[in-house]
């Protein structure tokens, strides 16, 4: 039986959908003209800018579209083993190891694994925008991972209560999805993620 409001979240993937195509042209032809180089200065620059906010609208399109998926109860997660350290190594990358400090040992758990790094990689970035934070902590403990410091202003965004970031919004809904737990502990976000 379909849900009342499942036309609207089938809307939303439909037109993530459907921008993934002229945005594959943009991104494409950036890429091309950036790797050509020699066209001077701030020409190459501008399309360095265009190639990474093309590469940007990707990532959001592709969370909208997980989004959209989860609420109209058509999600089927690709479950994959990965090891939890891996998922916050790969946050550290994409954020900065400056801004990013991994430690621990992590565990190998069951998860549609690019969903679930693009959500570790964006509960860290939520945390370090919302809080006003120049460095946070990953701590993983097996299929734990703990993200501190968590502020009182950034913890209802973290939990995905207020809507005001889109990738921790999103990764609350995947890890949720696959089974696992999101939940604050102190000034700690903690995500528990199947095995």
């Amino acid at each position: 039986m379909e849900r009342a409001d499942a036309p609207f979240p089938r809307l939303v993937s439909l037109a993530a959908h459907d921008l993934r195509t002229p945005l594959a042209t943009i991104h494409g032809f950036a890429q091309t003209l950036v790797r050509m180089g020699d066209l001077g200065e701030p020409k190459q620059r501008y399309l360095e800018m265009i190639d990474e906010a093309s590469r940007q609208l990707a990532e959001l399109l592709d969370e909208l579209g997980v989004a959209a998926r989860i609420e109209g109860g058509k999600y089927e997660p690709n479950l994959q083993p990965v090891d939890t350290l891996d998922l916050a190594r790969g946050a550290a990358e994409e954020l900065g190891e400056d801004r990013v400090v991994v430690m621990g040992e992590g565990r190998e758990v069951q998860v549609d694994v690019e969903a679930t790094q693009r959500g570790v990689s964006a509960f860290a970035q939520a945390a370090l925008r919302h809080g006003g934070l120049e460095q946070v902590d990953v701590r993983v403990s097996g299929s734990s991972i703990g993200i501190s410091p968590v502020t009182p202003a950034s913890g209802p965004v973290l939990l995905g209560e207020e809507l005001r970031d889109l990738g921790a919004a999103v990764a609350v809904r995947v890890v949720r999805a696959v089974g696992g737990t999101v939940e604050l502990d102190g000034d700690t976000l903690s995500v528990r993620l199947p095995e």
